[in-house]
């Protein structure tokens, strides 16, 4: 059967969200391409220390803005650390990997960022304060992240010229930015909320114009109407965080033609439920949004619910392999899980 899909990947894709456990890009980036090899992804390593993690890693990519391990954290300097040349020596090795092990590969190929608010809310200023007390800061690092994502974008399509990339920004901190419950560097306080056209402003600086793009939020109360102004592509989450009165948004995105990357396999070890069991409450959303059942399947994309850096790497390997089975299983029979 042949399944089709007005989305840059094939309808019953599958793909991760980005961290995994170990330290060798090579041996992983196999793994993903193996079991994903319909929407395969950059795998993020954090076990090999600082400089792997999701802050350092997109640190390094930003441009004329410097920064600095501190005993508190990352924070703004004059000059790069060491460990911020670590940051950048990871992910050439990574790259390096990737161009080696997917050669000759053409169709979509995701890679993740943090994105600017939550990298706003984890950076310090150099008097210590978080860069999301400067509105003036916070501008500046969006556009230094937005020239550098672009850049490694371009990077990414040079090593792999067959692959359409999609960005993926991660922002598990923006419900806390806009809700005003991001701690002062101190802690004893708290920064002020962000309004939400701003919120929705910056994030649409940061996205690259010719790019698919998506927000993966694994915090509850994910903010879908910021994230549709920003003008995402698409939206990713962990499924069993959604309530009922989230629907009403979820169907306004999806009608608006958003896409929707629904985590449902759980990111740490434990057992994993069979295929049916995993897809049938995604086919039940559908179907109580009243959406064609055809589309189900090509308008989302099956993961795990966030990243599987504290997993072991055989949990890892099953958890993406059950999110492939499982979207394969929502467009066969899309009806007959929503009914059973």
């Amino acid at each position: 059967m042949r399944f089709v899909s007005e989305f840059p990947w094939k309808a019953a894709s599958a793909t991760g969200v980005g961290s995994h456990p170990g330290d060798d890009p090579a041996e992983t980036l196999r793994m993903v391409l193996g079991e994903l090899p319909d929407l395969p992804y950059l795998p993020e390593l954090p076990a090999r220390g600082v400089g792997a993690d999701m802050v350092g890693r997109t640190a390094s990519l930003l441009v004329d803005l410097s920064v600095e391990v501190q005993p508190s954290g990352w924070r703004f300097s004059d000059r790069p650390g060491r460990d911020a040349g670590r940051a950048r020596d990871h992910l050439a090795r990574d790259l390096d990997a990737l161009e080696e092990l997917a050669q000759g590969y053409e169709g979509p190929f995701k890679i993740q960022v943090c994105g600017p608010w939550t990298l706003a809310g984890s950076i310090e200023l150099r008097y210590g304060d978080k860069t999301l007390a400067d509105p003036g800061a916070v501008r500046d690092l969006t556009e230094s992240l937005a020239e550098g994502l672009a850049q490694h974008v371009a990077g990414v399509r040079a090593r792999v010229p067959g692959a359409q990339v999609l960005v993926q920004l991660d922002e598990p901190g923006l419900p806390g930015v806009l809700a005003g419950s991001v701690p002062t560097a101190s802690g004893f306080g708290r920064l002020d909320a962000v309004e939400a056209p701003i919120a929705a402003d910056r994030l649409r600086a940061v996205l690259p114009a010719d790019t698919f793009t998506l927000v993966h939020c694994c915090a509850p109360e994910v903010p879908f109407r910021v994230l549709s102004t920003a003008g995402v592509s698409a939206i990713s989450l962990d499924a069993s965080l959604l309530r009922r009165k989230s629907e009403d948004r979820i169907g306004e995105a999806i009608e608006a033609g958003t896409a929707f990357f629904l985590g449902v396999v759980p990111g740490t070890e434990t057992r994993l439920r069979d295929i049916g069991e995993i897809a049938k409450p995604v086919a039940g959303l559908w179907r109580r949004l009243g959406f064609d059942p055809a589309r189900l399947a090509g308008q989302v994309v099956l993961t795990p619910s966030c990243g599987l850096a504290g997993a072991s790497p055989a949990y890892a390997r099953a958890a993406l392999e059950r999110c492939r089975e499982a979207a394969r299983a929502l467009a066969e029979d899309p009806e007959g899980l929503a009914g059973s």
